[in-house]
């Protein structure tokens, strides 16, 4: 039997295999399987099958057992020219086919040759008795270049297969084995006949055109030109009808049992798994695996502009058809709805209208590009005036729900989007855009927040966006952010000349689009900002603004100093200046500095940075540009706490990361007397669970007041014990009546 795997055409090897049946004193027959490179003088068998059926044959190779009185002989070509790739193959193939051999010293028993100039007697038929030993002799068979000399024998229409892969052969081989010589198959498995082809090549003559030529006369000594036929042979291979074999088991994916498009894969005759689609995976038959659990009113706004493309739109409709089915599940607590837009704005799918993923899919499917002009400010002016209107057709809508649109657009709007995206936010709806990585400043522009931003980089990057899509839009009740998580953050600025204004600027635009993600006030977040050159400049205190509007106005004012850098005096000035309780710092709050540099000045930076986390408080580092790193470790104190970007453009896609390491800072334990809450060179000594001050020649909660002689009074707002316990409950509160109090003996004095 004659094999062959291809060396040129990695991807359509060509295995063949021709028959040899000899009479034997012991044996009913002997088979011989050379692996080598076919000639295409051989006829070829060629299967053509589909991915399911090739599943179901690999499936019944594995189950296939010749258990008959049979001697094969492997005869591997290691000519030089088959090359130690397909030799390798071919030791495979030998191997597999070992699987469907009941080898035994009183059935099939194997040997090997390896052939070139000479042929190599690897090992004899009756060298090894069971199949492991002949698999391991096999792989333990060693390469030899040199030139193909033997070829196996007739009829080639039987014998010689043509295969994509060795999966397919090897099937063939089982085919042939099992009539005449191996006649068992598996329980459910069958033997079937189909109409195939065989190729052979042959030489043929045809015309290659004419020639002039010179020819004899009827006059004598004469000859008159001519034109004569000028033929040439060619090698063809030409196609032959036949029939083939193949051995079909039927396998647990005839079932189907994968859902929502996901692709089923056999692992046997019995086992398989899913391939599912994004979106889909919730258990192994590929249920929904996002969902939309929180309650908000949706609404996608699509573009439907000529800019946008029909391949686009078409693109934008199958996300929303994906997304939906992947999230809307029975009892979804969500209110969907679509509009399009290009010169004029439509709700073909008004809000609430359609409860169910199937309602909602029909619906999307009906809708038609239209292919104007791209007017994105209209349409958002428009959503914002009527997308979320009350009446009957939204009589089923939840009131007071937070209602949420999401942009979907491919194309620059040819009008101005930012008042118009300012308009939307004064109606209190959140914004989150998508568009492609080109669209990513406009779509800032609109939502106002990177974070709200989602660009993808190609048409399969846009499927993967949806659970980011739909952490973004369940985000609406708990915004990204700490929260509810009281933390104090003090934010230092690098204002030098080093840095520059238009990267002040950027640096500025950084620390105001950071403060949104927090809940401004007393009780949660309190922010504070230090700016810095050669000195330290506190813009605002801790307990300086109370809201975010006027964090917002104060950052818009913040000047550039344009002197040289020193990042140390900055960090010092923060720990000793900015958080204290005299500064309005609140004991029993975490607190983070994240200093803001481009990496110039660092070098007196480390030690008032370690002086920081000493007293309970994270330093967080982000550089932009080229700095030492092994400095930035020093100061960062631990990589984690160190983010080193390339560029100022980029920082804003950094802006995620740094808000999620920030509130996780929130989250952790606090250590009461970290940093000491107590004036005065008073001593925290902790309770369980609270703390109190010990005071020497000053009194009260926190040592705040000197302890006065005679008949002074007293300040009414302070108690009148030093040694107090303090649990965090009470801290801020106590913390507003100290600085009411602070501020009320500044005025006196």
């Amino acid at each position: 039997m004659f094999l062959s795997s291809s060396p040129e055409t990695p991807r359509k090897k060509m295995i063949s295999c021709r028959f040899i049946t000899m009479n034997l004193s012991s044996f009913e027959s002997i088979c011989i399987f050379l692996i080598s490179q076919a000639l295409l003088a051989l006829g070829i068998q060629q299967i053509h099958v589909g991915q399911e059926m090739i599943g179901k044959i690999s499936a019944a190779g594995q189950l296939m057992q010749c258990s008959a009185s049979l001697d094969v002989l492997f005869l591997l070509d290691g000519s030089y020219s088959i090359g130690k790739g397909s030799f390798e193959r071919s030791k495979h193939f030998a191997g597999k086919l070992c699987d469907a051999l009941d080898i035994h010293p009183d059935r099939v028993r194997v040997g090997m040759i390896q052939f070139s100039s000479t042929p190599h007697l690897e090992f004899p038929l009756d060298s090894y008795l069971t199949k492991q030993e002949v698999k391991e002799r096999i792989k333990r068979t060693v390469f030899r270049w040199e030139e193909l000399q033997v070829l196996a024998s007739e009829p080639p229409e039987r014998h010689l297969l043509f295969a994509g892969d060795a999966e397919d052969a090897a099937n063939g081989l089982y085919s042939t084995l099992s009539d005449p010589v191996c006649t068992a198959t598996a329980p459910g498995c069958k033997v079937e006949s189909h109409p195939c082809e065989r190729r052979t090549l042959e030489t043929v003559k045809e015309l290659a055109g004419s020639y002039v030529c010179w020819k004899g006369s009827k006059q004598p000594n004469a000859v008159q030109a001519s034109l004569c036929p000028f033929t040439r042979w060619k090698r063809v291979l030409i196609k032959h009808p036949s029939r083939c074999f193949r051995t079909v088991c039927p396998d647990p994916c005839d079932s189907q049992p994968c859902q929502n498009g996901g692709t089923c894969v056999p692992e046997g005759p019995d086992r398989y798994h899913c391939l599912c689609l994004l979106g889909y995976g919730g258990d192994i038959h590929c249920a929904a695996k996002l969902s939309l659990e929180c309650g908000v009113d949706l609404l996608f706004l699509m573009d439907s502009s000529a800019g946008v493309t029909l391949e686009g739109f078409l693109r934008f409709k199958a996300f929303l058809k994906r997304f939906l089915q992947a999230v809307v599940g029975q009892g979804s607590p969500v209110s969907m709805g679509v509009a399009q837009y290009d010169d004029d704005i439509k709700v073909p799918i008004e809000l609430g209208r359609h409860k169910d993923a199937l309602s909602l899919t029909k619906r999307i499917d009906a809708l038609n590009f239209s292919g104007g002009r791209t007017l994105t400010g209209r349409a958002l002016q428009y959503i914002a005036q009527h997308g979320f209107r009350s009446s009957p057709v939204f009589a089923d809508v939840q009131d007071g729900l937070p209602r949420v649109v999401v942009l979907l657009t491919d194309s620059k709007s040819q009008d101005s989007v930012a008042e118009a995206a300012k308009y939307v936010k004064d109606q209190n709806i959140f914004l989150i855009g998508i568009g492609s990585s080109f669209m990513r400043a406009e779509l800032t522009t609109v939502t106002g927040n990177p974070q709200q931003t989602i660009v993808y980089s190609d048409p399969q990057d846009l499927f993967n966006r949806m659970p980011e899509l739909q952490r973004k839009i369940c985000s609406v009740r708990n915004p990204e952010g700490c929260q509810a998580q009281s933390l104090d953050l003090a934010f230092a600025v690098d204002a030098s000349s080093g840095v520059g204004l238009e990267n002040f600027l950027r640096l500025r635009r950084f620390v105001r689009s950071s403060c949104l993600h927090f809940i401004i006030n007393r009780d949660v977040t309190q922010i504070a900002l230090v700016t810095y050159g050669s000195k330290a400049h506190t813009v605002f205190a801790l307990d300086t603004h109370t809201s975010s509007s006027a964090v917002l106005q104060a950052i818009d004012q913040v000047p550039f100093l344009g002197d040289s850098a020193s990042a140390g005096s900055a960090l010092l000035h923060v720990h000793s200046d900015v958080m204290t309780v005299q500064k309005g710092a609140r004991p029993g709050v975490n607190k983070v500095v994240v200093l803001l540099s481009n990496g110039g000045g660092m070098q007196g930076a480390a030690a008032p940075a370690q002086q920081l986390r000493h007293n309970g408080i994270l330093v967080f580092v982000v550089v932009i540009g080229d700095a030492d790193r092994d400095t930035l470790l020093r100061v960062a104190g631990s990589p984690n706490y160190l983010v080193h970007i390339s560029s100022y453009e980029d920082l804003q896609y950094y802006q995620g990361l740094i808000i999620e390491r920030i509130c996780e800072e929130a989250r952790s334990p606090v250590n009461l007397c970290k940093p000491n809450p107590c004036m005065n060179q008073g001593v925290c000594i902790l309770g369980p669970g609270s703390y109190r001050c010990q005071c020497h020649g000053w009194e009260g909660p926190h040592c705040e007041s000197r302890v006065l002689r005679g008949d002074s009074p007293r300040s009414p707002a302070l108690p009148p014990r030093s040694h107090v316990q303090w649990s965090p409950r009470g801290l801020q509160h106590l913390s507003r009546a100290l600085h009411h109090s602070k501020r009320q003996m500044d005025q006196r004095h």
